[in-house]
């Protein structure tokens, strides 16, 4: 992964990051911003959920809180703090004898430490979305599925690439990294709203959901080649082409030497008989994947949902989704505490005259976000009768794929603070208008019957 080499995450790196550093102090400091970020993961998650909003929502904003825009408790230096503006290093101080001379050291190596871990988090999401992401379900939808996607991703890439470059100025990387920001669909999000509507087995939810699903795929594409070009600072059209090329066939490649993987896989699974037989080789199999996926100039992120597409089509997919949940439990929200931990909302503020240019772009990727996924629904054909604008209203929310554009922007140092702020407002905002817009837009629920039948769909 691309922005592994902007935090450093090398071992002589870690290393003399830290022997400066007293080895108990950075610990002691690791473990408080975990403390930190398990409650606010928690308190924010547990809070969304109970106003009816995806928990990873609430993991976003409780990062917000104790992140720089609110509490101080972790920031990070990439981000303009330094330690003095950490209240995690002022409390060492008070109580555990840190000295003033020591704090930079410990706070950068702890930082440093904590942005691993998230980087780690997000590479498990992806396992964990490619293992839920039914590829023979996804091929059954149909073309009308397709269509849909592929305008879903065009229309906002499109729209807000030129309008950043065209209206505010932004330089050509920026401007596609936030473009492709644009292009996610959160499947969680819209399938759970689709089920409490008892709409999930409709012709309206069977599209969403596919295109939502074919949405993740082409997104990711997307990433990896933004993410590439962020690293060279340039766009090269014949860089780009080599990255499409190379990514689809990296994903297309691994899905069919995967039918011959399973097998093994499996055979390997049953041969073990000590703790993690199952979790560890599949973990193996896909840090390999993601190895893979970098050294060919591609996201790690890609390779690590290449495996879990092909990992889900073995005998021990879900048995496999079981063990990985705890894991991703432990280390996912990590990534998203730290990603709103980063993002300073200060630089949106109307009241200093210079934050007002990034105030607008917020605005600007709000408005392309919406109208982009609603016009999608004009894109099905064929089909008298179908709620046009219940099928563009479902591809509205971000969710956590729009996380994971604007956490690898910002470790990449492709976005500036403006424009990083107002891509976590427009996913902010976007998951929290779908749910209450797509209930507007469907009629009355359908029968209890309907509800159970919707409930007992994967």
């Amino acid at each position: 992964m691309q922005f592994f080499n902007t935090i450093n995450f090398t071992v002589p790196l870690l290393a003399s990051a830290t022997e400066s550093a007293d080895s108990s102090m950075v610990v002691a400091a690791v473990l408080l911003s975990l403390v930190v970020i398990y409650l606010a993961s928690k308190l924010g998650g547990e809070l969304s959920n109970k106003v009816g909003l995806p928990p990873v929502l609430g993991e976003l904003v409780g990062g917000v809180v104790v992140g720089t825009s609110v509490l101080h408790l972790l920031v990070f230096p990439e981000g303009g703090a330094d330690s003095s503006s950490s209240l995690i290093m002022t409390f060492l101080q008070i109580t555990a004898g840190l000295t003033p001379e020591a704090t930079p050291q410990v706070f950068a190596a702890q930082s440093e430490v904590v942005s691993v871990l998230a980087e780690l988090g997000v590479i498990i999401l992806l396992f964990e979305i490619g293992l839920e992401s039914n590829l023979k379900d996804l091929m059954e939808v149909g073309i009308q599925a397709v269509v849909v996607a592929i305008v879903g991703v065009a229309v906002p890439f499109a729209a807000g690439t030129f309008g950043l470059m065209t209206l505010f100025g932004i330089s050509a990387v920026p401007a596609i990294f936030a473009g492709a920001a644009l292009t996610a669909t959160s499947i969680g999000i819209t399938s759970k709203v689709l089920s409490e509507l008892g709409r999930l087995n409709s012709k309206e939810g069977q599209i969403i959901l596919g295109a939502a699903v074919i949405d993740d795929i082409l997104g990711i594409i997307v990433l990896a080649v933004v993410a590439s070009l962020a690293k060279d600072g340039a766009v090269d059209v014949g860089n780009v082409i080599y990255l499409i090329i190379s990514a689809t066939a990296f994903l297309v490649g691994a899905i069919v030497l995967g039918n011959v993987f399973n097998k093994t896989f499996v055979a390997i699974a049953d041969q073990l008989k000590t703790r993690g037989e199952l979790v560890i080789p599949a973990f193996i199999f896909a840090f390999v994947m993601a190895y893979l996926a970098d050294v060919i100039h591609l996201e790690a992120i890609l390779g690590a949902f290449a495996a879990g597409l092909v990992l889900e089509e073995t005998d021990k997919r879900k048995e496999l989704q079981k063990q990985v949940i705890p894991i991703a439990d432990m280390l996912v929200p990590v990534f998203f505490v730290a990603v709103g931990a980063k993002t300073d909302l200060g630089v949106l503020n109307p009241a200093i005259p210079t934050n007002r240019e990034g105030l607008i772009m917020a605005i600007f990727l709000i408005t392309v976000a919406i109208i982009g996924k609603v016009i999608t629904g004009l894109a099905v054909f064929g089909q008298p009768g179908i709620n046009r604008l219940a099928i563009g209203v479902g591809m509205i929310p971000r969710g956590e794929v729009g996380l994971v554009f604007a956490g690898v922007g910002a470790a990449s140092g492709a976005l500036s603070k403006p424009l990083g702020a107002a891509i976590i407002m427009m996913v902010i905002l976007t998951t929290f208008l779908a749910p209450p817009l797509l209930r507007f837009v469907f009629p009355e629920s359908k029968t209890a019957a309907t509800l159970d039948e919707s409930s007992d769909t994967p």
